[in-house]
């Protein structure tokens, strides 16, 4: 009960530094994807069953405040949390390279998908456009971000995992 309640403060907690905050210090219109991050870091810290519950509500969250279409960013966030989770058993906590690389292709597979569903099929056409304003720059804030946060992530959830073994542990007799 104490990680789904911290998980949702998490969610909510990105949330808003997304749409508030980091709309503020925005570069060129840009800024960071948090719930990518968060969505990968549970998605390789837990596995894809948290991954795919996280990704869910924080694509539920966007689709309600800023979607046009109810489901597109869950079912995108959703997955990326699966394929995520499918590299727990590679995971280490001390190595920064593995989340790095994956919350940087899910931050890029993210962006193509979008681009795919909202702007392809309604037959816009400038991808390079698209990728050299929008991709590439909110990859690389989104890059700098993951350093501070994911080590936030990672703690947090240390911490849960702690407290959950702790917890065993007095139970078992």
């Amino acid at each position: 009960m104490r990680r789904k309640i911290v998980l949702f403060l998490i969610i909510v907690l990105c949330f808003l530094l997304q749409s508030t905050f980091f709309q503020t210090f925005s570069f060129a219109g840009i800024s960071p994807n948090l719930l990518v991050i968060v969505v990968s870091s549970f998605g390789f810290m837990r596995g894809r069953k948290e991954g795919m519950f996280v990704g869910f509500f924080c694509g539920l969250l966007v689709d309600i405040f800023f979607g046009f279409y109810l489901g597109i960013y869950a079912l995108i966030y959703m997955y990326i949390g699966y394929v995520n989770g499918i590299f727990q058993k590679r995971f280490y906590p001390d190595d920064i390279k593995l989340p790095m690389v994956l919350i940087g292709a899910s931050d890029l597979t993210f962006n193509l998908l979008i681009y795919l569903m909202m702007f392809l099929l309604r037959g816009r056409f400038q991808f390079w456009f698209y990728l050299k304003t929008i991709i590439l720059p909110e990859f690389i804030y989104t890059m700098v971000i993951t350093i501070f946060l994911y080590y936030l992530l990672l703690k947090i959830n240390q911490g849960l995992e702690t407290v959950e073994k702790r917890r065993a542990t007095k139970f078992d007799l």
